[in-house]
């Protein structure tokens, strides 16, 4: 039966000054990259810049948008790709907790009985709604993909990505790739939602503290997905797990 397989890159956003004195921002908040953000962003794209990519999505917020165009910049596969800025992408909304301390949201939801990820404030997300925002955008994205490259796909073969600790593992060879850079909450509801509804396979000794924390600025996961064509749509019928909140370029800034 044929198949299409393709990569999905996710990246968070660079540091802003918010992420630096330790505020939530989620979407009422639209600041633009740090220095060290802008510095983030770079490094990112030299880590990707041999990475081939067929599409790129992002967050229609300002800080999302600054990373992903100077990841493109530094990509010759995106000098003729499209960005495409998507609202399904943004933050989580934190309601009335957005531009306050981290710390002080914890302590909102220790008196609530609840801990914080997973508490949500006045006027803020619901980790379900948020989690209907990703299967918008996934919907959305697979018919897209599936259009446009159903031509790559073939007859089914054993898979399994190498992972060697490079900027391609996974995607060598693999010739249509997602790059979707959006923000750390929101990429944390979908880790969660590939890990535990839609039973993504994880590499071998996989921490789920890990898994479902937050990525550094700019740090990335990265899958691959196989879809199906049923009719004249496209199904997802599987996901393999490559590797999360890889960092390494950001490592590398800090030693400089």
């Amino acid at each position: 039966m044929r198949a299409l397989r393709f990569g999905l890159t996710l990246v968070r956003h660079g540091e802003t000054r918010y992420n630096k004195e330790g505020r939530l921002q989620g979407q009422a908040i639209d600041a633009p990259l740090s220095e060290v953000g802008l510095q983030q962003a770079e490094a990112a794209g030299l880590y990707l810049r041999d990475v081939k990519f067929s599409n790129v999505y992002v967050s229609d917020m300002q800080r999302a948008q600054q990373t992903a165009e100077t990841i493109m910049k530094h990509n010759s596969s995106c000098s003729t790709l499209q960005l495409a800025p998507d609202p399904l992408l943004k933050e989580i909304s934190f309601g009335i907790a957005e531009g306050g301390l981290l710390q002080d949201v914890r302590e909102m939801a220790k008196a609530a009985g609840q801990t914080f990820p997973g508490f949500t404030p006045p006027g803020g997300e619901t980790p379900e709604q948020v989690k209907e925002r990703v299967k918008g955008f996934m919907e959305k994205m697979l018919q897209q993909i599936g259009a446009e490259h159903w031509h790559h796909s073939a007859e089914d073969e054993k898979y399994s990505p190498a992972v060697e600790g490079r900027p391609d593992d996974g995607v060598r060879g693999v010739p249509v790739h997602a790059l979707v850079v959006t923000h750390g909450a929101y990429m944390r509801v979908v880790v969660r939602y590939f890990v535990e509804e839609m039973h993504c396979s994880l590499p071998e000794g996989s921490d789920r503290a890990h898994l479902f924390s937050i990525s550094p600025n700019t740090g990335l996961c990265r899958f691959i997905l196989t879809v199906r064509k049923e009719d004249d749509r496209f199904e997802l019928s599987g996901i393999r797990c490559v590797f999360v909140h890889r960092g390494d370029h950001v490592k590398e800034l800090v030693k400089q």
